[in-house]
């Protein structure tokens, strides 16, 4: 089982959106960029409404535009469901490297987003770095554990100079009060809106991973339209707290922002340990 080694800085540890191919080196084929959610917004994206229940929920987001074809007929679709005597041993290794940044939020129509622009906090992949663009929450978790969702989800979401994903997710459970986020809940904006609200006080990303850097490793897709393949996802299976009050009013906002889980197919999932 391979060992990931960890940037100094951060910990030693492993984010959506990461993968590898089933039998051999992940894809690296460029991710179409969605317009909102797991990447910055694009210029040139389709003004499609979609959401999370109804007529432009998950099971029709397919139906919505042509480009969203792979929501229904992709074959390495995320988020999956995460069982450790399922996966298997990997050679890959990953460095994490995040350091505490300023950061702006916004409410999207579809989640929180944080978004940096610091270079600093980067993921490595067997070699090749990723820098952090931004980082949302789902409710419940997108991704379940043996079955079962946890209360939230947060996802790092990185890019590298060819426009290929790779993304940290962080599972969350209620329990003691976060208070590294705090400040970011204390200004949670409730309506859609394209404005940016500066934080008053940096982040230290690394107070937002679990002390245990244990987790699975595969090829994966954007958990948004338009579900675009080739990302690489990472997912932690130590969750980190958020207290009860600080669920509820991320609720408030989104009441459920979460896609179910989609099929395994013909993927391998990876067991990870780091130290």
């Amino acid at each position: 089982m391979k060992k990931y080694l960890w940037g100094k800085t951060c910990l030693v540890v492993s984010l959506s959106v990461m993968v590898t191919a089933c039998s051999s080196a992940p894809s690296t084929e460029p991710v179409d960029e969605p317009s909102e959610t797991h990447e910055e917004t694009s210029g040139g994206a389709h003004e499609v409404h979609w959401s999370y229940t109804g007529d432009t929920g998950p099971e029709h987001w397919a139906e919505l535009d042509s480009e969203y074809g792979a929501c229904a007929q992709g074959e390495e679709q995320s988020p999956i469901n995460l069982d450790k005597t399922e996966a298997i041993d990997t050679d890959t290794e990953i460095h994490v490297h995040y350091e505490p940044s300023s950061f702006t939020i916004k409410n999207n129509g579809h989640t929180i987003q944080a978004e940096t622009t610091s270079d600093k906090n980067t993921i490595e992949i067997d070699g090749k770095e990723y820098t952090l663009v931004q980082f949302h929450f789902h409710i419940p978790s997108e991704h379940e554990m043996e079955g079962k969702n946890l209360d939230m989800e947060l996802h790092f979401v990185h890019k590298n100079e060819n426009d290929e994903l790779a993304v940290l997710g962080v599972l969350m459970k209620a329990g003691e009060e976060n208070e590294e986020l705090a400040q970011l809940w204390s200004k949670l904006p409730a309506e859609e809106t394209e404005e940016n609200i500066s934080l008053d006080e940096s982040i230290d990303l690394n107070v937002l991973l679990p002390e245990s850097k244990e987790g699975f490793h595969y090829n994966g897709s954007l958990t948004t339209p338009p579900c675009s393949e080739g990302v690489k996802w990472t997912v932690l299976s130590e969750p980190i707290t958020v207290s009860q009050e600080q669920i509820d009013a991320f609720a408030e906002i989104f009441p459920d922002n979460h896609r179910p889980v989609q099929p395994w197919n013909d993927r391998d999932v990876y067991d990870v340990i780091t130290e």
